[in-house]
């Protein structure tokens, strides 16, 4: 039987209990406008405050990112909060490694800039949580990802996608690091075997709040028009 949004079990349609799940929702203008202004509210946060968060609001968005779609309902995602401050700076010892050669990448202008980007939020985000694919799963039987077995990944992002947002309707900012050594910092973790990183997440209350993205500001890019972006065959 499905969970309910309190954890419980939800009785199947024709059960005769009451479910605010037996019909599906129709959602109003007024909603598709809020969820318009959660899209382009949803930033990457890279300043946070040190707050905490309150307890047991971490593993209620857990829970909404573990309703994402997933090929085969695999459900490859595996969350790991990472409070040791042992491995907090194997990571960031990792990021400021990577993020020398990416400066070193660039050069003239291109270099400044990046210089004098903020690109991760690690030293004063209370959550970190390292989110990966668990490829040796045998949940979902192989169903959708025969053919293309990067499937199970992309279930994964659909999940921080969900993290993503659901953060942002509590005011919670998300920032994902990938400026990192993943093989490292999958070794400072310590995870199982078969376990593949797909992010690196910072997440707590945002500093300063944006609508639009900050390399936008920065002047690094600009998003470009989605009609450029649609091809018709």
């Amino acid at each position: 039987m499905p969970a309910d949004k309190k954890g419980g079990r939800r009785p199947p349609l024709g059960s005769g209990r009451a479910s605010p799940y037996d019909r599906p929702p129709v959602f109003s203008k007024a909603f598709q406008a809020q969820f318009d202004t959660l899209l382009h509210w949803r930033r990457d946060v890279r300043r946070f405050l040190r707050t905490p968060l309150p307890e047991g609001l971490v593993e209620e968005l857990l829970s909404q990112a573990h309703m994402s779609p997933s090929v085969g309902n695999s459900q490859p995602w595996r969350f790991v909060l990472v409070e040791s401050e042992e491995r907090r700076r194997a990571v960031r010892e990792s990021f400021l490694r990577a993020n020398a050669k990416a400066l070193a990448s660039y050069d003239g202008e291109r270099a400044a800039a990046y210089a004098r980007l903020k690109l991760a939020g690690l030293d004063d985000a209370p959550v970190h949580i390292a989110v990966f694919c668990d490829e040796a799963t045998g949940q979902g039987f192989g169903l959708g990802r025969h053919t293309m077995p990067e499937m199970l990944a992309y279930s994964v992002v659909c999940a921080i996608s969900t993290l993503w947002l659901a953060a942002r309707t509590r005011g919670i900012g998300l920032g994902w690091v990938s400026i990192l050594e993943p093989e490292v910092v999958t070794e400072a973790l310590q995870v199982e075997r078969g376990w593949r990183l797909i992010a690196y997440l910072c997440l707590g209350y945002p500093q300063e709040e944006h609508s639009d993205p900050e390399l936008e500001r920065a002047h690094w890019q600009s998003r470009g028009d989605v009609l450029d972006r649609i091809l018709k065959r």
